[in-house]
């Protein structure tokens, strides 16, 4: 794919497979996501799973918290299964993840994989029993764990620990730096524990969420130093709106360039009633963006400026974004190589005959003061000109003929 280089070369990381999904050893980056529905609500649990699977979610984590929400599990996967969603189900757990996993062995089974936050597990003596007892599970229905620190939660009795060494040092290190040592040292020192109680290296994934875009930078920098274990790398709390995606982004795009992480999430806060997917389509448009990954087409607009009083590209824009998004799970499921195809719709004749041509499809909207009419482009060639108002409809037509002659049929696909 256009826009890799030697600088984005992959971090050498152990493969964990989670259900029929590969995380790490040189598979591609995964993109997973998270419900915020009550996971003893069934209905609504298995209503979001799909959403966010259809969106593109390649792995999404529940919470199990309760009883009754690690009784509702294997009903939700058998729900999930019988309408052909077979996205891996992650159950994430804080506190009392040993009695439910041991309580609740439907739940344990149904689960694709399990995460376990070392700074709540457990504790003074009872954190290592605890933790034992979850990994025991993981052997036992041979999933693997994703042990997941964060610096909202992070073990204060070994923060303590590495303050005091750090106080008594010849060169004490600000308290921030501490506190990102210790993130490492919590994953690290449980992911030793959990493989000497049996779990091995290709059944463990670990991340240090942040909320601090160079916090992330450099904790991440020093777990990918000092380990090869795969990553999974999100902005903890990122926000909402543009702040939650402009953070995610400058973090993760570092790591990713530098070659870090092997699968990502962006934590946004939706707005009140706001859809779920848009962290799986952030993530998706990150890889797809830096050149790691193909999704859907990308459509490349201009932004407009004093010769577009129009919004008629605006609005043409937009809704060509939203049409190949749609067609996509029926286009995916027919042709090969179709979610590279790049479009442009362009406001003007300044830019947009060239920006046009250099898209697969492109379609170059009249400015202020232009002649009304559109040239279309396709594969560096003028094709031909639309005009009136069905231009928006006509180019759809003209994206799905191109989509049916340019990308190879699936073998065994069905004509829609």
């Amino acid at each position: 794919m256009s826009g890799n280089n030697a600088s984005m070369e992959r971090r050498q990381t152990v493969g964990v497979a989670v259900g029929p999904v590969q995380i790490g050893g040189g598979a591609p980056i995964v993109v997973q996501s998270m419900t915020n529905t009550d996971t003893a609500d069934v209905a609504a649990t298995v209503e979001q799973v799909r959403a966010l699977a259809e969106a593109g979610s390649e792995l999404v984590r529940i919470t199990v918290n309760t009883k009754d929400a690690a009784a509702a599990v294997p009903a939700i996967r058998e729900q999930l299964d019988a309408m052909g969603c077979a996205v891996p189900l992650i159950g994430d757990f804080h506190y009392n993840g040993h009695k439910l996993l041991s309580d609740y062995p439907g739940c344990a089974e149904a689960l694709a994989k399990y995460r376990i936050n070392p700074g709540n597990v457990g504790f003074r003596e009872k954190r290592d029993r605890q933790f034992q007892t979850m990994i025991e599970v993981a052997l036992e229905y041979d999933r693997p764990v994703r042990i997941g620190v964060n610096w909202g939660s992070l073990d204060q009795a070994l923060l303590a620990q590495l303050m005091d060494e750090n106080a008594r040092g010849n060169q004490p290190k600000d308290a921030a730096a501490v506190m990102r040592e210790a993130l490492v040292v919590s994953a690290l020192q449980s992911a030793a524990l959990a493989e000497t109680i049996g779990l091995p290296r290709s059944k463990i994934v670990i991340s240090c969420k942040v909320s601090q875009v160079q916090d992330l930078i450099a904790v991440y920098r020093a777990l990918a130093a000092r380990c090869d274990y795969a990553l999974h790398l999100g902005l903890t709390e990122a926000g909402m709106g543009s702040k939650g995606i402009v953070a995610s982004s400058a973090g993760l795009a570092v790591l990713l360039q530098e070659g870090i992480g092997d699968t990502i999430r962006i934590s946004l806060t939706p707005k009140p009633g706001g859809d779920r997917t848009q962290e799986v389509i952030v993530a998706q448009e990150i890889l797809q963006t830096m050149g790691l990954r193909a999704f859907t087409p990308l459509v490349t607009a201009c932004p407009g400026c004093g010769r577009t009083t129009s919004t008629v590209f605006q609005d043409l824009a937009d809704k060509i974004q939203g049409y190949v998004r749609r067609k996509m799970p029926a286009w995916r499921a027919r042709f090969e190589g179709v979610e590279t195809m790049q479009l442009a719709v362009m406001g003007c004749i300044v830019n947009g005959p060239g920006e046009s041509k250099h898209a697969d499809i492109g379609i170059s909207l009249p400015g202020t003061g232009e002649a009304p009419a559109a040239p279309v482009f396709i594969d560096g060639e003028k094709v031909t000109t639309l005009r009136g108002a069905g231009i928006a409809e006509d180019f759809q037509k003209l994206v799905d003929d191109y989509v049916e002659r340019r990308y190879p049929k699936r073998a065994g696909s069905i004509q829609a």
